[in-house]
């Protein structure tokens, strides 16, 4: 039996921290789906076609890594994949307790789906996507924080010209 994780999220955009996650979790199961959720309750900068291009592009590398949005509550989307297990980053104490609340919350939904923290690594533990967000809109550069698409779609989005 293939053992498949869902790691959902809004990757707006996806930084080098979520895709330290997707590869820790690629060696832990069989199948890794990544998810880009189109309601997040958040104003995104990226559409979630060009979010899930990325986050293709960022996973490319992973070989048992497949990328879909869904427009789902994330258990429903789990259980359409087959997947037992969600994967959550954590970067800092403050991630925890709302970590913990949308964990509690899924389980009272479905008993059958566990999540999994991850914590992120101490390289990665102070990104989060508004940070990047913030950073590149005043034009600084976010080389090795982002992949080279991802830098150069936000340099896009905020009229910015390439990094030299």
């Amino acid at each position: 039996m293939t053992k498949t994780a869902f790691y959902p999220g809004t990757f707006d955009p996806i930084t080098m921290g979520h895709i330290h996650i997707a590869e820790r979790a690629c060696v832990l199961f069989d199948r890794l789906v990544v998810g880009v959720a189109y309601h997040t309750g958040k104003s995104t900068l990226f559409s979630v076609v060009e979010r899930t291009e990325l986050v293709k592009d960022a996973v490319k590398h992973l070989p048992n890594v497949e990328v879909f949005s869904f427009d789902s509550m994330t258990v429903e989307f789990a259980k359409k994949i087959d997947a037992r297990v969600i994967i959550r980053g954590l970067r800092a104490i403050s991630d925890f307790e709302y970590e913990m609340q949308v964990a509690d919350i899924n389980k009272y939904l479905e008993k059958e789906i566990e999540t999994l923290f991850l914590m992120a690594s101490a390289n990665f533990s102070f990104l989060s996507s508004s940070m990047i967000r913030q950073v590149a809109a005043l034009g600084a550069s976010v080389t090795g924080l982002v992949t080279p698409l991802t830098e150069e779609r936000m340099r896009e989005k905020f009229g910015l010209g390439l990094v030299q």
